[in-house]
């Protein structure tokens, strides 16, 4: 009996100990991590089939109307330069000139080379912005940071003029006789432009390297500070996309052999070379990083926080880290998830075309079936909206979505052909850990 009460005392006071401290062996109500601090190798992902398409998201690949301004001073006082496109930066406060020259000829490879010179919203030249030595490529790929303090674009060196401007002047007077300098003006523009003589206007800028494969350069809004990105000569950059914080570049680099087999390749099939290459992370210091070795022609994506990056393989998503000291990588298989929708989509497709085509009453009393349990994967060539991921759209931090698609590109239809295009989704949250004792 005397045993009992010392007992009782040190059950009752290792219960009050406990009692003011947490449930070791209940959950702890602590809040989910933000995701841009959830590595993307602790995602777990939720695939939604046949969603709506995401909300449109003004980007680089949106072409606008030329800048009137920007326009009727090209008219008025460049006739031997013809604009090809303005682009405004996000804040509309600078607008991009995208021009070439009457004596301007197409490189080797017959690719159109291009001019830019930075102009003000009123239509007022503020700088040339790139020097003689230098030819811009691609210029729907051209792209302002999101807060309209940067400009990237890809350049090589200018390649050889076969002749020189004087060429297309005539002997007499020294004024403009193309006939493709009709094109540089709006349909309302005056038929006197040919005897107009060119303003005075700042010097190309000097001393910028340039290389023989297309690199990234980048400057700022009034056109100073040009330099090159990368430089890393044989290597050929391309889909290049600003984080939304315009701290970093996502880009697809391939090299040149590699490009030109492409090219070869695609051109005997009768169609337009879409490029892949290796994704990378490139930051504004020139500091670079290739995040794969696998080759892939989708877009790459950054997250809203600017935390990850992704890109699509045929039917598979890769995530990355896009900083950290540990960066992580996650693959998301898709082939299955998709194969299995795309059969139901199929299925409702016909379905929806043997209704408009039979009595529905009669239809649902003869075709009506239960719902077959899936014991195997349907097979990929009877599935006509099996495709691969061809554009992948980051909404918001948790959404990713992915649009499947049949492209084909043939030579010269800048449209192409797509069919049976169909938007899915990945809801994305964080894995649970294990709370540390």
């Amino acid at each position: 009996m005397r045993l009992k009460l010392p007992l009782a005392v040190l059950l009752v006071s290792i219960s009050l100990t406990f009692g003011c401290q947490n449930n070791i062996f209940q959950p702890q109500n602590t809040a989910p991590p933000a995701m841009r601090d959830v590595p993307s190798v602790r995602l777990n992902y939720k695939y939604e089939a046949d969603v709506p398409a995401p909300a449109s998201n003004a980007g680089r690949y949106e072409s606008e109307e030329r800048h009137a301004a920007v326009q009727a001073e090209f008219d008025a006082n460049r006739p031997l330069e013809l604009l090809d496109q303005t682009i405004s930066s996000p804040d509309k406060k600078k607008i991009l000139a995208v021009y070439h020259r009457i004596s301007d000829a197409q490189d080797q490879d017959g690719l159109d080379v291009y001019r830019l010179d930075m102009y003000s919203a009123e239509g007022s030249l503020i700088k040339k912005l790139t020097p003689e030595t230098m030819a811009v490529y691609f210029p729907e790929t051209i792209v302002w940071s999101p807060d309209s303090n940067s400009l990237a674009f890809v350049a090589k060196t200018r390649p050889a003029q076969a002749e020189s401007e004087t060429t297309f002047l005539n002997p007499t007077d020294g004024t403009a006789s193309n006939s493709e300098i009709e094109s540089n003006t709006n349909v309302t523009a005056n038929s006197t432009i040919g005897s107009t003589k060119p303003s005075s206007t700042p010097a190309s800028p000097t001393g910028i390297l340039t290389f023989r494969t297309q690199q990234i350069y980048v400057c700022n809004a009034d056109g100073n500070g040009l330099k090159a990105l990368t430089e890393n000569e044989g290597l050929i950059y391309f889909y290049y996309a600003w984080s939304p914080d315009s701290s970093m570049l996502a880009a697809l680099a391939t090299t040149a052999r590699e490009w030109k087999y492409q090219e070869i390749s695609t051109d005997s099939k009768g169609e337009m070379m879409v490029p892949s290459g290796r994704l990378r992370i490139i930051e504004k210091n020139g500091r670079e990083r290739r995040l794969d070795d696998g080759a892939t022609g989708v877009h790459p994506i950054w997250s809203p926080d600017s935390a990850k990056v992704a890109v699509a393989f045929d039917t598979q998503i890769r995530i990355y880290d896009a900083g950290g000291t540990n960066p992580t990588q996650a693959a998301i298989p898709l082939r299955n998830q998709l194969l299995i929708s795309s059969q139901a989509y199929d299925r409702e497709q016909q379905r929806q075309a043997q209704l408009a085509n039979t009595d529905a009453e009669v239809l649902s009393s003869t075709s009506a079936t239960p719902n077959q349990p899936l014991t195997t994967l349907p097979d990929e060539k009877l599935l006509v909206s099996y495709n691969p991921i061809v554009e992948l759209a980051w909404r918001a931090d948790d959404l990713i979505y992915l649009k499947t698609a049949f492209v084909r590109r043939p030579i010269n239809d800048l449209v192409g052909v797509t069919s049976f295009a169909r938007w899915h989704r990945l809801a994305l949250t964080s894995q649970l850990t294990a709370s540390p004792r």
